[in-house]
């Protein structure tokens, strides 16, 4: 079973999610939050293994609440998928950047949230590498993403490991990566989650901002 936490300041929201993973037969509640602080409390608390969070929410916010839970080791097997409206797209690169596993917007059919959260608690990036991507270019000059700032270290990574987060920030799957490096999927998908590990990252979509931040992909112009 996999455990669901629902932050949400909305209350027919969360009865809306609430009678989907009732009525789904892997998925159990594992509480309810009107806002991010009582997100991260009940976190701790119950250990979900995935909290379903809002992004506008009153007190703390769930892009706050993301980074609390994402930031807390005792947490680091919980995963966050972000509920949004189109209108709210624009907070997506900072909850990804929060720690997010991806999002999912409020109109989506009931089977499309079920499915998106089992692929986050499967440890897939529910936001692909290349939408990831088009999202971040789209928003980088006003969010700030990329600046002038001197980047994040990346001295642990080794020169092969370098080159495969710089695919894997153009939106290049594991496959397209062992084809290009003349490697094996296999050992694509190794050097993918050793950047993983060494970055402290949650899932791929985190990858992507990384190699962002560090300047190995170069924001498109508009």
């Amino acid at each position: 079973m996999i455990s669901v936490l629902i932050a949400d300041d909305q209350a027919l929201i969360r009865s809306a999610i609430s009678d989907l993973i009732t009525h789904s037969g892997d998925l159990t509640i594992a509480g309810e939050a009107a806002d991010g602080h009582q997100a991260v409390a009940l976190a701790r608390e119950r250990r979900p293994d995935l909290v379903l969070m809002d992004i506008r929410m009153p007190g703390m916010d769930g892009i706050a609440a993301t980074h609390e839970i994402c930031a807390d080791a005792d947490l680091s097997a919980v995963r966050v998928l972000v509920l949004t409206t189109f209108e709210e797209d624009e907070y997506i690169v900072n909850a990804l950047r929060a720690g997010a596993s991806g999002f999912i917007g409020k109109g989506a059919e009931r089977e499309e949230i079920a499915a998106a959260i089992r692929a986050v608690h499967r440890g897939d990036a529910l936001l692909s590498p290349t939408a990831t991507r088009a999202l971040i270019d789209r928003y980088v000059h006003s969010s700030r993403l990329y600046t002038s700032e001197p980047p994040r270290e990346l001295d642990d990574l080794t020169e092969r490991e370098s080159e495969v987060l710089a695919l894997v920030g153009t939106g290049r799957s594991n496959g397209d990566i062992a084809e290009l490096l003349a490697i094996s999927p296999h050992t694509a998908k190794t050097h993918v989650n050793r950047i993983m590990t060494k970055l402290n990252a949650h899932d791929r979509a985190q990858l992507v901002i990384a190699a962002y931040e560090n300047g190995l992909v170069q924001p498109r112009e508009r």
